[in-house]
Parts: C-alpha cells; structure tokens; sequence
C-alpha cells in the first residue's frame, strides 16, 4: 500500500514535467503545500492499510487509502459506478464523503495543477487542423505538429537573412530575456545557449516547447495583448519575431515594450510582408500574388489585428519612446527565381544571387506546405469563406509558388531600438555554432 501511495505522489510531482514552466511557475507554491500534504497523507494511510483485515480486496484497499489521501490520482470507472454507491460504500466503512474531491467529481476546488494542465491542453480542432486553447481564438494559426516544424523552417531562415546571428541589436551581456509570441521556442533556447548568465522566458498562447530546455530558460503561457506581468523597467532585451496578424493594438504594444524594458535596454523586432512584389512586371495588378496580398490584408482588418507591421515597426517604436531606432530591410523570393540575370534590386541585404535563391527555395517549402495553416481559419472564420473556396485559393496559391518565372519575393524588416538612459558599455551580437 506504501508503493500505491508514492505512486500518487509521483503522479502528482510528473505534472510540471509535462508543462514545465508555464505550470510550474504559476503553481510552485501550491505544488509545495500539496506535495507536503500528501507525502503526510501517504504515511497516515500506510497505517490505515496495514489495519484492514487482510481479507480485504485489494481493490477497496485502494479505494480507501485514495480516498483518505484525497489523491489527485484520476477517477477509476471499476471502482466508482456511481456517485450514490460511493456514499454509499462510505457510510459502510465509515469514511466520510469529501464533497471536495475532484476525484471524486465534486470540486475542481483543491486542484489547481490538474485542472490548469487540462485546460490548456483542451485544444480545439478545426478543419483537420489543432489551435491553442487557452484564449481560444485569439490567434490565427495552428499549433500542431505541421504548424511547428515550419515554425523551425522559418527560424532557420531568419538565421540565413542574418547571417546565422540571433539578433542584430547591440546588447551588453543581456541578464533579462523575454521572447514574445515564442512559438516552439527555437529561439528562446538558442539563446539562452548563446548568453548562459542570462535568465531567458519565451511567453506563447500554446504550451507546444520541449520539455529539455536550458537551465536558465523557461516557458509561459501568455496573451500579449493583455497587460502584461512582468515588473517596470525589468528586460534588458525583448524580442519579437512573426506576430504579424497577432497584435489588437501595435501602440499599446510597443507602449508596454518600453515601460518593461530597463533603461539602455532594447527591443527588435522581426516582420515580412505578406504581399508578394517583385522588382519587375513579373507581379502585376492583375497576379494572383497581388490577390493574395490584398485578401491577407483585407482578412487581417476583419480578423482585428494588421499584417502590416512590418512596414509600421519604425515609426511605432519612435512613437513609443525608443530612440537610436535603427531599420534593416531583406527580401525572400518566393521560390528559387534568383539567377546572374534575375535578382532582387537593393534592400536584400547585399547578398548575392546564390543566398537569395536558397532563401528563396526555404520559402517556397515553407509556403507550399504552410498556406493552409496561415490562411484557412482567417478565410473561413474571419472572412466566411466556405471551406471548399478556401481550399481552391490555397490551391492556387500553391501553383504560384511554383512558377520560376513571377520573380517576386516577401520584404523583410528587423527594427530594434533602445530604451533612453542606462549606460553604453561594450555591447556584443550572439551568433548560433
């Protein structure tokens, strides 16, 4: 009876370990009281057990020693039929019934852990695909499988465009990380690799990261569009990656950014267009690239948050209060187009036909099997679409991407700016190995 008890404990102590910092960090306190409280409870019911008559079953044996450890061990259909034999079998045996057991269904009262665990992991599904559940609706895009590695793919392209570097602001030995809208959390453990003094939170809707992660790293569950948590003047560097279509107010926004980044500390931002252009006739008013372009915007605006962001990063971050504000802009061909003859005209980030071209490859993988993800719940949801139209415009889209002849590409921006005041020591950029 003592290993049934442990493995209650054990049940309890696995929880964190499958969501590790978003529960574990709103929950530290209760799991140490509730661990305290059963490790007591394993004890007690050690002797309560060795009393029964050994005629007993081992099945109530189990039964009563759940019951009197108030275990969070789930509900077991064999030996609760219903609600009245439980009161029932209590009345026999003396027990008394715990209206505030969740195992027993009668509160959620009591576990905190558990019922947070299941919430977030409630997800709901909709047209083949998996969304977050927590602020159900908040956000456009999937976080299944698929949805994650291309969020890796698009990582691995970023660091292509930035010359295998993690950011371009300057930063001093960064102590305070926050990485906003972390997906996966690609970015947010590399980084913490890079800066290992420093403490590293990515923040996300979908509890979809790894469970080994680096010591100083931790993942939270987070809407960014509610006021945020975290101390004034706390972040020595916030990042911000791909939220394009995620931000109710792009002011508000940036206008928390700055009142939680210390002094001297700094904010980037990374955004791409999602209007495909070219530097030639190839993209024309008449394109099906243009209507691409024109139907994202346009599902953005009734969706009630802009995919615009890349153009207004600049300006937004000036309006907040960021000075030595400093822009760079790259492009992503939309398929390998790029040759000698056929390449981007400036703002590329000087790089040559031959980078272009593999980004431009990268990018065509990433939106060949990614368009239904990006669009499908803003074309059916947002804009009321039914589900076989969308599927026609995704499909058409697909074919696009695999012209090498429409020589167009995604613009890119990487924003940063600093927060006045602090000092101005030596600063450093972290590269990946």
């Amino acid at each position: 009876m003592m290993e049934a008890s442990y493995q209650k404990l054990h049940f309890l102590l696995e929880i964190p370990q499958q969501f590790p910092h978003q529960l574990f960090d709103i929950q530290q306190s209760f799991n140490c009281e509730v661990m305290t409280q059963t490790l007591e409870a394993a004890q007690a019911t050690e002797a309560s057990a060795a009393s029964l008559p050994h005629s007993t079953s081992p099945a109530l044996q189990e039964y009563l020693v759940h019951d009197s450890a108030q275990s969070l061990t789930p509900h077991n259909p064999a030996i609760h039929d219903d609600d009245d034999d439980e009161i029932g079998d209590d009345a026999d045996y003396g027990q008394d019934f715990n209206n505030n057991d969740s195992a027993l269904g009668g509160s959620l009262i009591g576990c905190d852990t558990d019922t947070l665990a299941s919430f977030i992991t409630d997800y709901r599904y909709e047209n083949g695909r998996r969304y977050h559940a927590y602020r159900d609706g908040e956000y456009w895009g999937p976080n299944d499988e698929t949805s994650s590695e291309l969020q890796d793919l698009a990582h691995h392209m970023y660091l292509m465009t930035l010359e295998g570097r993690l950011h371009l602001a300057p930063l001093n030995n960064p102590q305070t990380v926050l990485d906003i809208g972390t997906g996966t959390g690609i970015w947010a453990i590399e980084m913490a690799d890079a800066y290992p003094s420093a403490h590293v939170i990515g923040t996300d809707l979908s509890p979809i990261q790894p469970l080994f992660i680096p010591p100083n790293c931790a993942f939270e569950i987070e809407d960014l569009n509610l006021d945020w948590t975290y101390p004034k003047n706390h972040f020595d560097f916030i990042h911000v990656r791909e939220l394009f279509g995620s931000v109710s107010d792009w002011d508000e926004f940036f206008a928390q950014a700055f009142a939680h980044t210390k002094p001297g500390g700094h904010v980037e931002i990374l955004e791409h267009s999602v209007w495909p252009v070219s530097d030639d006739d190839t993209v024309g008013e008449d394109s099906f690239f243009t209507l691409w372009g024109k139907t994202v915007v346009e599902m953005g605006k009734k969706f009630g948050k802009s995919f615009t962001i890349w153009e207004e990063s600049r300006e937004r971050m000036e309006r907040a209060g960021f000075v030595d504000v400093v822009e760079t802009k790259y492009k992503w061909p939309m398929n390998g187009w790029p040759t000698p003859e056929h390449r981007t005209h400036g703002d590329d980030g000087e790089k040559n036909w031959r980078k272009l071209r593999k980004i431009g490859i990268w990018n065509q993988l990433r939106l060949y099997n990614g368009v239904e993800g990006f669009m499908i719940r803003l074309l059916t949801v947002a804009g009321g679409w039914s589900y076989e139209s969308a599927q026609v415009f995704l499909a058409r889209m697909r074919t696009e991407l695999k012209n090498p002849k429409i020589h167009a590409y995604l613009d890119v921006t990487v924003v940063y700016g600093r927060k006045p005041g602090g000092k101005l020591p030596p600063t450093t950029t972290a590269s990946t190995p």
